[in-house]
């Protein structure tokens, strides 16, 4: 997987890593670990996700 990163983006995120003494693969894993967790307990994203399963389910027949 690639991501496209400003030069500001990039350069903070090399700061975080360093400050924290782990890899920036780490750090990322980390934050789209945190991110993904945090989608998972909004209600709003809950409700999303029900309606795209169900227009799913309604498309194959189901």
């Amino acid at each position: 997987m690639t991501i496209r990163l400003s030069a500001d983006q990039a350069q903070e995120l090399e700061t975080v890593a360093t400050v924290d003494n782990q890899p920036v693969s780490e750090v990322i894993r980390a934050a789209i670990a945190e991110h993904i967790e945090n989608r998972r307990k909004d209600a709003g994203f809950q409700d999303g996700l029900k309606d795209r399963i169900e227009r799913a389910q309604r498309l194959l027949g189901g």
